[in-house]
């Protein structure tokens, strides 16, 4: 197999690497829309199965009162539903994909970086081959 050949299958195989880590990001910053949806939404709570007339509930993040925040004994259904670990695993999910998706990417785009500036050395040295070739015969 001949270098250019090589390094064309290189590329090939860099652009898919690279592919990977895009695809990876993406769905690491769907689950940090999720974790953010689920913090900053309001929501209804059942009091009862089948309940008419849900209870109203303020986000989780932006909270002026301690609905969200404190227990059933103020009768308040909104504390035992969206709780902290979900949002909080959501978002211990995103971090290995995450970081799995950077690693992949950065290692791709740094790959093909090099194949093309390894390409240009090449190129540069076979141009500067063929000049010392035109030297010595016009010797």
């Amino acid at each position: 197999m001949r270098s250019s050949e090589y390094d064309l299958d290189f590329r090939d195989r860099v652009g898919r690497t690279r592919a990977w880590g895009t695809g990876l990001l993406v769905v690491a910053g769907l689950l940090w829309s999720w974790c953010i949806l689920l913090l900053l939404t309001p929501y209804e709570v059942d009091r009862k199965p089948d309940d008419r007339y849900p209870v109203e509930c303020q986000s989780r993040l932006l909270v002026e009162s301690g609905t969200a925040n404190e227990g059933l004994g103020r009768g308040d259904y909104c504390h035992n539903e969206r709780d902290w670990p979900e949002a909080v695993a959501v978002l211990g999910l995103s971090v290995p994909v995450s970081v799995a998706g950077a690693v992949l990417f950065t290692s791709g785009s740094v790959s093909r970086r090099m194949s093309a500036h390894a390409e240009a050395m090449r190129e540069l040295d076979r141009i500067a081959d063929e000049r010392e070739a035109r030297a010595a015969r016009a010797r």
